[in-house]
């Protein structure tokens, strides 16, 4: 499974990565199936987050730790400092690091949006197990 990542470099200057979140076969009821499930990860808070219609843009920003944020409804278009940009549509999935320098802008969809931020504290880097 991958994960779209957007993180700091020492120079603070961000950038956009891809995540590979390793998944296992599980099979969750003899009839069904066997669902891609990864290991557990470590989160310290959930967060549900609703950004109002006509947010538009929000200028450059960190964020306070790492938090995989998951939009529910709505889009959102990234862009990282070294200029490159990427469309988020709802139901993904985005690990955000960039928790120094110069950050990221967002540019919001004009509808309201429903966004769930869980805070990672290991990022994905470090799995509890199954």
């Amino acid at each position: 499974m991958k994960c779209l990542r957007i993180y700091a470099t020492p120079d603070g200057e961000s950038h956009f990565g891809e995540v590979e979140i390793p998944t296992k076969k599980v099979a969750v009821h003899p009839d069904a199936t066997p669902f891609d499930v990864t290991d557990s990860y470590p989160a310290s808070r959930v967060r549900f987050t609703h950004i109002p219609a006509g947010m538009r843009q929000v200028d450059w920003h960190t964020v306070p730790d790492r938090v995989l944020t998951v939009r529910l409804d709505g889009s959102v278009e990234y862009e990282t400092s070294d200029g490159e940009i990427r469309a988020v549509p709802a139901g993904s999935f985005v690990l955000v690091e960039d928790t120094h320098g110069k950050g990221h802008l967002s540019r919001h969809s004009p509808d309201s949006q429903l966004v769930l931020w869980i805070s990672l504290p290991n990022g994905l880097d470090e799995p509890l197990g199954s």
